[in-house]
């Protein structure tokens, strides 16, 4: 089901589909929600999925600065929070890819209490390093040029891991061609909000819930070295390491992602049964 909430003078596009528990999936940089699609399909008998489009994406109103200040990470995740109130919700799970990941920390940061675990999949709480933020601007630079499509069609075959990308051009071929209508300011503007964003390795040692990290050994963008450094800040962390397999795990290796979801949530929702 497709849904619409209220938020500042726009609307927040979402999916919910299924019954019980809540999880939200957030969707990464040159993504609609239906990256998850096979997540949803999975998960809906036994869960109440929300899939939202970032704001800038699909039908989500693009964030407006305020006062000349940049648009950040904490912004998207603050405008997120309007599902959470229009729908009631007093406790989720949340998981994010890549940019989504970035959100979901800083949701996690902004509204600790209304988590009982959240997720990065092919994320990293680590800010930006100086040459990482030296290639966000190239990239700024080449959509304001050019366009965010014709940046982004570049980008997505080196997300995927290279057996992927053999055994499957056409899916990645799809993927470029689905990226042909995003707003070339809304890109600007996600991928300004990542070069700013700060470290947020101290959510991870605060949790007061289960981490997830997803990591795949060919990732580029999440490189699972990096990643790794990380797993032991939180209290509670579920780690799976997903082998030849690029940034896109959801897509290259789906049924063992759905498996990890399940997972994960059947252990926090069967530990809350029983406090």
């Amino acid at each position: 089901m497709e849904k619409v909430c209220k938020y500042k003078n726009g609307t927040i596009a979402y999916g919910m589909e299924g019954n019980g528990p809540v999880v939200m999936l957030i969707h990464g940089f040159g993504e609609y929600a239906s990256i998850w699609n096979n997540q949803v399909q999975y998960l809906q008998s036994n869960y109440t999925v929300i899939t939202p489009f970032i704001p800038g994406t699909g039908k989500s109103t693009l964030l407006q600065s305020e006062n000349d200040n940049p648009i950040e990470i904490k912004d998207y995740a603050i405008a997120l929070h309007a599902i959470v109130e229009a729908e009631n919700i007093t406790s989720l799970v949340m998981l994010g890819h890549s940019l989504g990941g970035y959100i979901t920390l800083a949701f996690a940061e902004i509204y600790p209490s209304l988590l009982k675990g959240f997720g990065l999949v092919h994320s990293t709480a680590f800010a930006d390093s100086e040459e990482k933020k030296a290639n966000r601007l190239k990239g700024i630079r080449i959509m304001q040029d050019y366009g965010a499509f014709a940046f982004i069609k570049t980008t997505i075959p080196n997300l995927f891991g290279a057996n992927f990308k053999a055994a499957f051009p056409e899916k990645v071929d799809l993927l470029i061609a689905q990226a042909n209508v995003f707003n070339t300011t809304a890109c600007q503007q996600y991928y300004e909000a990542m070069r700013i964003r700060p470290d947020r390795t101290n959510v991870l040692k605060n949790a007061g819930c289960p981490v997830l990290f997803i990591i795949g050994t060919e990732d580029i963008a999440a490189p699972m070295n990096d990643v790794l450094q990380q797993l032991h800040l939180p209290t509670c962390s579920y780690v799976h390491i997903l082998e030849n397999v690029g940034h896109m795990g959801m897509l290259e290796s789906p049924n063992k992602v759905n498996e990890y979801f399940e997972e994960f949530l059947k252990t926090i929702y069967s530990s809350s049964l029983q406090l």
